[in-house]
């Protein structure tokens, strides 16, 4: 996320899924990695065991880009009202909503995580509904100005956090957070 709260920049397509200059937003994971920042990344993945992502981030990020095949190594979860016309191996459409892709996901993981990963739209569904144990938050030292918010639409009641812990790595601060309930 940027400093000032934005996940993707504009003009969002299937050819720049994270719109003008949102590839920025990733560096730490790719152009300026540290090993720590690649501990942050491996500890995410070898403690979940589904990941739920949002029709948008599916169509835009994966549905072309992964030949076929589903990035994750572990049961993936598209919320969608619909079915898209390309499936894609590893994932399961959700067509009833946000608490029933969770359900299908805590029982595909296990005793393990469920990783939601967005986009905003699912992100800011599941914190009004106030379904999540932890928010774990990359903010990269850029100011976008416009685009994508994370937290544009979360509902009127305030949500209490807990700050676990911060890392920080040259290109990314990481802040983890327990939600409060």
């Amino acid at each position: 996320m940027s400093l000032d709260g934005f996940i993707a920049g504009t003009g969002i397509t299937k050819n720049n899924p994270m719109g003008e200059g949102g590839h920025r937003l990733h560096e730490w994971l790719f152009k300026s990695k540290t090993d720590t920042d690649e501990l942050l990344l491996k500890d995410i993945i070898d403690n979940s065991g589904a990941v739920i992502v949002g029709a948008r981030t599916y169509t835009t990020a994966i549905e072309d880009a992964w030949d076929g095949e589903s990035p994750f190594t572990f049961p993936a979860f598209v919320v969608c009202h619909h079915e898209p016309a390309i499936k894609v191996d590893g994932f399961t459409y959700v067509t009833d909503g946000v608490v029933s892709a969770l359900i299908e996901a805590r029982t595909a993981a296990g005793n393990k995580n469920v990783w939601i990963m967005g986009g905003a739209n699912i992100i800011q569904q599941y914190l009004q509904l106030k379904l999540f144990d932890e928010i774990h938050i990359h903010i990269v030292p850029v100011l976008f100005a416009e685009g994508t918010r994370l937290f544009d639409v979360i509902g009127k009641d305030r949500i209490e956090l807990n700050k676990l812990k911060t890392i920080d790595t040259p290109a990314a601060t990481h802040i983890y957070y327990e939600v409060l309930k």
